[in-house]
């Protein structure tokens, strides 16, 4: 990759892909600039040049992106509560004005990051491939402004060349926000059992990611195209969290509550976080998704960008706990 690729432009490098991205990248020997708004965040080695700025600056953007052959478009805001302008600026107005600096500083290949909520009705899915159709109504804000967001770069293709990535549950090392809220709600006894236990999940380890959106930015087969990446496995989710509270020392849930019963109590809490602007313990999506079956086919990945998931469902848990461990997370 290193003979294709002089310098990338990667939003969202404050977070937790984008990160990862940033030192993959600039381990093979290719120039990267880190664009992120937390400064803290943004201390990787000196060879990386670093963007301090939010995406509603095009001309910081633009500046950002001379140079660079292809953007890897990481930056979101991924929550399950919030307000819905916020959702809109951060992954609508901000991959469109990803995609006018891409345009703008003449930069050939923009990959971004999407997700596979785009595709979920609140029901169970079984082996969706990436010609599934947009859910008919989304379940959250996120979910809705990644559709539009994903909308807006099916747009550019015409100028840009374009490779939309949809990973499913990205977790390991650095995770600010999958594990993380799981462990908080287990500590405080609000993670009981949502279903019968039964549903299956594809996860997707963050080294996967990165190693998709390494064939993303090579591929010729793949320009123009939007595919699902995951693991490769089809896990049973609460088997998987169970294994994840005991390698940090806490208990499993210890009760089992219907979906039926839980939607009526995240409706309820959702009410009063309109009120209070505090996120609820629990959203009617997050419910859902801890409850439903989402597999996923990731043949045309394997196919067409050369994908191929490296990090097993088992070894993946292992690392992710060995680095809870060490960054203290049982207390």
């Amino acid at each position: 990759m290193a003979s294709s690729l002089r310098r990338v432009l990667v939003t969202g490098a404050s977070g937790f892909l984008g990160g990862h991205v940033v030192r993959m990248l600039d381990a093979r020997g290719i120039a990267v600039c880190a664009q992120g708004r937390d400064t803290a965040r943004l201390a990787f080695d000196a060879g990386v040049d670093v963007c301090v700025t939010a995406l509603d600056d095009v001309t910081a953007l633009t500046a950002a992106a001379r140079g660079c052959d292809a953007i890897v478009h990481a930056a979101a805001l991924s929550a399950p509560w919030g307000a819905r302008q916020d959702f809109v600026d951060a992954n609508v107005t901000g991959t469109a004005n990803v995609i006018t600096a891409a345009r703008t500083a003449g930069v050939r290949r923009l990959v971004h990051i999407s997700t596979p909520a785009v595709l979920f009705d609140g029901r169970d899915q079984h082996l969706l491939d990436d010609a599934a159709p947009y859910a008919a109504h989304h379940g959250s804000h996120y979910a809705r402004t990644k559709h539009a967001a994903e909308e807006l770069v099916r747009a550019a293709t015409p100028y840009l060349e374009t490779v939309m990535l949809r990973p499913k549950a990205i977790y390991g090392a650095g995770d600010r926000a999958l594990v993380p809220r799981l462990l908080q709600a287990a500590r405080r006894g609000a993670l009981p059992q949502i279903g019968d236990g039964t549903n299956a999940v594809d996860v997707t380890h963050v080294d996967d990611v990165v190693h998709a959106i390494e064939c993303a930015l090579v591929t010729a087969r793949g320009v123009g195209q939007t595919f699902l990446v995951t693991g490769g496995e089809h896990v049973q989710l609460w088997g998987m969290i169970r294994a994840l509270l005991a390698g940090v020392g806490l208990p499993a849930p210890g009760r089992t509550v219907p979906l039926s019963v839980v939607m009526v109590a995240a409706t309820a809490m959702e009410a009063v976080s309109m009120i209070t602007h505090r996120e609820p313990t629990l959203t009617r999506y997050s419910a859902q998704i801890l409850a439903r079956t989402q597999t996923y086919d990731i043949s045309r990945a394997r196919d067409l960008l050369g994908y191929s998931p490296r990090v097993s469902s088992a070894d993946g848990l292992a690392r992710t706990i060995d680095a809870l461990r060490r960054n203290g997370a049982m207390r």
